[in-house]
């Protein structure tokens, strides 16, 4: 019969397992990779181990601690109410152990570890894939998981080390370095306009049909003119939706509507001539380019470096639209 971790510990006494130093912190780490990364097979792949070894560290960290941390089912794993206690306590002790060996280092220390980075879909794929693989040349003892989303994460509770996020940043508790704007026009396929000439006014736009990226505007597009600053506001109804701009861009090339789009990802359509640009004269508001950290008093040196070798990178990338800026500083909660 199999004992329980609470089982193996008297009332009055110490945990009946012993470990080292070094065994505390593998096993802690472990622990919180099974729980970020949601079994252990999957916490297996991302330690370069296999799944029975993720188990006994597991077990070996229950029996020592004399209390359960996972329910377990057939289908579900799930912490215990210890086991959340644990996990936040774990990240905790391993976050400062880091901080203490970086500082003995100092900031010639190699970085290494996992770097868990959140990315736009669009940006992730295309831009930003040149940037983290020159970072990770640089830095090889790094690792990356890179996470494509269009949202801006919840970094304790999902242990994001730090996101790219397009669109302003709202959260007052992170810090937000700017890295660029993104400029956006308005283009079609040249069937679109039916054989009609291509409008060279705002106003014209609106009689055309729309496609719509949702994630920054559905019925309503404000545009400028880049020269005298006069800004139109139209009123469209989009035949077509989607918040990815890859779907975006293929809708347009079909000739299904007009879009505003970001002048990176139809460079090569427009130089084709399969997209045309549409009242050239006008653009849309530029889209802001943040690299996104929580506040914290240490930051790891993987993490320090990324943003150094984000913001040097992507200035190179994409030339004049980079704004440099400095780190927005956060508020003090409440």
């Amino acid at each position: 019969m199999t004992k329980s971790p609470q089982s193996e510990m008297r009332r009055g006494s110490r945990p009946v397992a012993t470990w080292g130093t070094t065994d505390r912190l593998d096993l802690l780490q472990t622990y919180v990779q099974i729980i970020e990364a949601g079994s252990l097979s999957a916490a297996a792949a991302q330690l370069g181990t296999t799944q029975p070894t993720v188990s006994r560290r597991l077990q070996q960290l229950e029996r020592a601690l004399g209390r359960q941390l996972l329910n377990r089912s057939t289908h579900k794993m799930k912490p215990s109410n210890d086991g959340e206690r644990c996990y936040r306590r774990a990240k905790e002790l391993l976050a400062s152990w880091e901080a203490f060996d970086a500082e003995l280092k100092g900031d010639d220390a190699e970085p290494e570890g996992l770097l868990r980075v959140v990315v736009p879909h669009a940006f992730g794929q295309h831009m930003l894939v040149d940037v983290v693989a020159e970072f990770m040349r640089r830095h090889p003892r790094v690792t990356i998981e890179w996470e494509l989303r269009d949202t801006a994460p919840d970094f304790i509770t999902e242990g994001v080390d730090c996101a790219i996020l397009v669109g302003e940043v709202r959260d007052p508790l992170t810090v937000a370095i700017r890295l660029a704007e993104i400029p956006r026009i308005v283009v079609g396929a040249p069937s679109v306009l039916n054989g009609a000439k291509r409008p060279s006014n705002a106003q014209e736009l609106a009689r055309l049909p729309w496609l719509a990226f949702k994630t920054f505007y559905k019925n309503d597009v404000t545009l400028s003119h880049h020269a005298t600053a006069e800004v139109c506001r139209l009123t469209v109804r989009p035949k077509f939706g989607t918040d990815n701009l890859y779907a975006l861009r293929s809708a347009a090339l079909h000739g299904l509507g007009v879009c505003v789009m970001s002048t990176w990802i139809v460079r090569d359509e427009l130089a084709k001539g399969s997209l045309i640009r549409l009242a050239p004269d006008w653009e849309a508001p530029p889209l802001p380019l943040y690299l996104t950290y929580p506040y914290t008093k240490f930051q790891p040196p993987r993490v320090r470096r990324f943003v150094d070798a984000t913001r040097e990178l992507m200035t190179a990338a994409l030339g004049d639209t980079v704004i440099e800026s400095p780190a927005r500083k956060p508020r003090s909660p409440g």
